[in-house]
C-alpha cells in the first residue's frame, strides 16, 4: 500500500506544475499513455529522495506511464520500452534515457534532463508496450519557469 502512496505523491507533484493541462494523456490503440514534464525543484523533497532525483532549478523530470484501460478501474499498468528526445526551439536535441520504476503493480518511466528558465522543449516519445507489437508516438511541448 505504501508504494501506491509514493506513486500518488509523484503523480500529484508532476501534475500541479501544469494547471491548464493537469491530465496529460493520449489514447493509443489499446493503451492510455500518461506523460508529464516538470522542473525537479517542484518535487516534494521526500518524493525526490525516494526516487533518487536531485531537486534543482536547472533539472527537468519527465514521467511516462502506460496503462491498459479496464472498465470500472483506473486501468492496469503495463511495461513498455520508452525512448525519446527533447529539443529546444533552437533545434538542440537531448536524448532521453527513461528508466523503468516498478513498485508492486505500478510501472512508470522517468528521466531527468537540463533546463533553463523560460525554456520551451518539444518532447518526442516512442512507446512500445511489451508484448503488443505496437509502437506509439507521443509528442508534447512544455515551457519551464524556474527561479
Amino acid at each position: 500500500m505504501f508504494h501506491l502512496v509514493r506513486i500518488a505523491a509523484l503523480a500529484i507533484a508532476t501534475s500541479f506544475a501544469l494547471p491548464a493541462a493537469a491530465e496529460r494523456s493520449t489514447e493509443a490503440g489499446d493503451w492510455v499513455i500518461h506523460y508529464n514534464a516538470i522542473a525537479t525543484e517542484d518535487l516534494h523533497p521526500s518524493v525526490a529522495d525516494n526516487y533518487g532525483i536531485t531537486r534543482s532549478p536547472t533539472r527537468g523530470l519527465i514521467t511516462v506511464t502506460v496503462m491498459r484501460p479496464i472498465m470500472g478501474t483506473t486501468g492496469e499498468p503495463h511495461t513498455a520500452r520508452v525512448t525519446g528526445t527533447a529539443s529546444n526551439l533552437a533545434g538542440q536535441t537531448r536524448d532521453l534515457s527513461l528508466r523503468e520504476v516498478q513498485e508492486g503493480k505500478a510501472v512508470y518511466y522517468l528521466d531527468t534532463f537540463r533546463i533553463r528558465d523560460e525554456e520551451t522543449l518539444d518532447f518526442e516519445l516512442e512507446v512500445r508496450p511489451d508484448g503488443s507489437g505496437e509502437t506509439h508516438a507521443v509528442s508534447f511541448r512544455q515551457q519551464f519557469f524556474v527561479d
